[in-house]
């Protein structure tokens, strides 16, 4: 029969209060996982809504006898407004001349249509991309009236119809997209509360313990909310690694999948992950220990 010695004793005694990692880690992880699983998908799902957005072109008609001084004074006055999206710092301006739009226009079709009439009926045209926060109904409307304005302007066209069912389907969406985001939060807390109640549940009577010896509630809370808050940053750490490569081998795998990446918005969900882990992990942990604080001696069997 061993005796431990008193180092080993020790050793066993300041173990005691520590409620197990591997279930609280294991849990929280999982937790947080399908929390940024969810949240990957409405980055990129908000990135895809804005590349559509962006795609949707304007088209404006210049007058048929324009100048080309007026062209290129369109072509400077459209770049100085705001509503004009820009790629690589360039704006999304393109000029469609009456000569190019008919070749264009024959190649589709197999016809020479500019032999047969004797002439080209079409205009030099001006196409547009106007960026996400104005496309809608009501603004695309003052960009019309805005560019209908400008001397050298014969008309300005875009589908408005399809600007209609694209809004209203963004929102349908949206509204959906939250109404699951609240629900997985509602689970993934109920899932580390009772994770983080069970793991205490051994440690009860201990706790009871310290209260009998005249121990502060203070005292008795701060080992286990600091390990909780340990436990909860390193399960937001282990899940943000693990969208990480989730993420990294879906942008390999699935074509074109790269072109919704949004690393800004994907670095904020990792720390909004690691700092979720800490915050449910400290809360979970407040409310278990109090609770068994104010048990009865009876209630703890």
């Amino acid at each position: 029969m061993s005796i431990l010695s008193p180092e080993k004793t020790y050793r066993k005694k300041k173990k005691l209060g520590r409620f197990p990692s591997v279930s609280i880690l294991f849990s929280s992880s999982l937790a947080l996982f399908a929390i940024g699983v969810f949240g990957l998908l409405l980055i990129h799902a908000h990135k895809l809504g804005n590349l559509i957005k962006q795609n949707i072109e304007v088209h404006i008609y210049l007058s048929r006898y324009i100048a080309e001084a007026d062209k290129m004074k369109i072509n400077t006055t459209l770049a100085t407004k705001p509503y004009i999206n820009t790629t690589n710092g360039s704006p999304d301006i393109k000029l469609i001349s009456k000569e190019q739009a008919a070749k264009e226009f024959s190649k589709a079709t197999g016809e020479d249509f500019v032999n047969f009439l004797g002439d080209n009926p079409l205009r030099d045209m001006y196409v547009i991309r106007v960026k996400p926060d104005y496309f809608n109904d009501k603004e695309l409307r003052k960009i019309k009236l805005d560019i209908s304005g400008m001397a050298g302007v014969f008309e300005v066209e875009y589908i408005e119809n399809l600007v209609t069912n694209i809004n209203d389907n963004i929102a349908k969406i949206s509204l959906i997209l939250l109404g699951v985001a609240i629900l997985l939060i509602l689970i993934v807390i109920l899932i580390i509360n009772n994770t983080i109640k069970l793991a205490l549940f051994s440690q009860r009577f201990l706790i009871r313990s310290m209260q009998l010896v005249g121990a502060k509630s203070s005292f008795i809370r701060r080992p286990f909310l600091r390990r909780s808050i340990l436990y909860g940053f390193l399960s937001g750490i282990i899940s943000s690694g693990l969208l990480f490569l989730l993420l990294e081998y879906a942008y390999k795998e699935v074509e074109g999948l790269i072109l919704l990446k949004n690393q800004e918005h994907i670095l904020i969900l990792g720390g909004v992950i690691i700092f979720l882990g800490a915050l449910l992990n400290f809360m979970s942990t407040f409310g278990a220990i109090r609770k068994y604080m104010r048990l009865s001696l009876d209630e703890l069997y």
